[in-house]
């Protein structure tokens, strides 16, 4: 009898994969109706595949995991409460700058709907980071031209590139897919390239991860730990003790 029940786990799990691939997202709902089983056993089941990395879990469903850069409006999505808490913890410890690179993170999106930018000058890649600057008072915002990432809602490539080796930025910021304790972490080349040359061009370097963030590894490495002034993250005392330890004060909870 059990596995007859795993033969039927592993057969959903790969009907709900393939509609996914194909529709690139569904509810729970869909999916309880397509598999003809309940809303629980879909959630139990989308709970799995995602330690598989199969999908990736949204707030009453699941999108597909092709491995590239998850949508910016999913990004959004996901872990919000997380996001908005470690904007507000970022607020109150970011310098004084005139003009910053920002990077199209949903976190640093969260942050700088909160920042009073009046007079300052901010670099990005990040369609939507851009069209939210663009309604704040007094804020200049250069938008970095180049190829379109759609999975990303951002540009990179040459012409980004070429941008950037042009200017000089007070202050970065910046989010990650993944970090442990050797480094930050970009699941897609273009991304990690973009990200080490405005790292490079910057005077103080702050990087923001919410909680979900850690021990995540990803294939592209973009800088140590240390590099970075600042780290900002909402995470536990307990859950960041060892990151504490390496990093001495550049690691801020509160």
């Amino acid at each position: 009898m059990i596995m007859i029940t795993n033969m039927f786990t592993k057969e959903r799990f790969k009907i709900i994969e393939e509609y996914l691939k194909k529709n690139s997202r569904a509810t729970v709902e869909e999916l309880a109706n397509l598999l003809f089983v309940s809303k629980a056993t879909v959630r139990r089941d989308l709970t799995e595949m995602e330690k598989l990395g199969q999908i990736k879990r949204t707030h009453g469903g699941a999108i597909y995991n092709n491995q590239d850069e998850l949508n910016i409006f999913v990004r959004i999505e996901n872990n919000s409460k997380d996001k908005e808490e470690t904007a507000k913890i970022a607020l109150k410890n970011i310098p004084q700058f005139n003009t910053a690179f920002v990077d199209n993170s949903s976190t640093c999106l969260a942050l700088l709907s909160l920042m009073d930018l009046d007079n300052k000058t901010i670099v990005t890649n990040g369609f939507q980071l851009a069209a939210m600057l663009d309604k704040k008072k007094g804020a200049k915002v250069i938008f970095l031209g180049g190829q379109v990432l759609y999975s990303s809602f951002s540009t990179t490539g040459y012409f980004a590139i070429n941008t950037i080796n042009q200017l000089h930025f007070d202050l970065f910021l910046s989010s990650c897919a993944g970090l442990n304790e050797n480094g930050t972490y970009e699941q897609t080349l273009e991304t990690m390239e973009l990200k080490k040359l405005a790292y490079f061009k910057s005077d103080t370097k702050i990087l923001l991860v919410d909680k979900t963030k850690f021990d995540h590894i990803f294939t592209y490495k973009t800088n140590l730990l240390n590099d970075y002034n600042l780290i900002i993250t909402n995470a536990s005392d307990e859950s960041i003790k060892d990151y504490k330890k390496l990093l001495d004060n550049k690691i801020i909870n509160s």
